[in-house]
């Protein structure tokens, strides 16, 4: 039998999100309604909620949402405030930056120009570069 690959660390602290939020083409820091959030060319990417320690991730659609909650309740929620939009609020404590980045990505490939995302390395493409 394989060995069996190492479980990520759970727990991504506000500066790794910085991190792997502005590691992507176009994303700068900002404000969005009056928040420090992550933007690609004015469009929001992500925010962290001090009050929960979470971030805001917007997601394709309620249906997708409500999925996310039902599957891992422990990692996602909602406020009221987000009752009726298609975002999530996903706990850093129970993050690992592989999900992190994988649903930033996800998110970035949906907001940026196609400029930016002619010249992007995706994920997949990464992990094939580091074998």
């Amino acid at each position: 039998m394989p060995p069996r690959k190492p479980a990520a660390a759970k727990g991504v602290s506000a500066a790794l999100l910085k991190r792997v939020a502005l590691s992507f083409p176009g994303v700068v820091e900002g404000s969005h309604y009056g928040h420090p959030s992550f933007l690609v060319q004015k469009k929001f990417l992500t925010r962290l909620r001090q009050e929960d320690n979470s971030i805001v991730l917007h997601v394709g659609s309620m249906d997708e949402r409500e999925m996310l909650l039902e599957n891992d309740p422990g990692l996602f929620h909602i406020t009221d405030h987000y009752k009726n939009y298609p975002s999530v609020l996903v706990r850093l404590e129970k993050l690992d930056t592989e999900t992190l980045r994988a649903m930033l990505e996800r998110r970035w490939r949906a907001i940026a120009p196609k400029k930016l995302l002619s010249g992007a390395t995706t994920t997949k493409s990464r992990e094939t570069h580091k074998r």
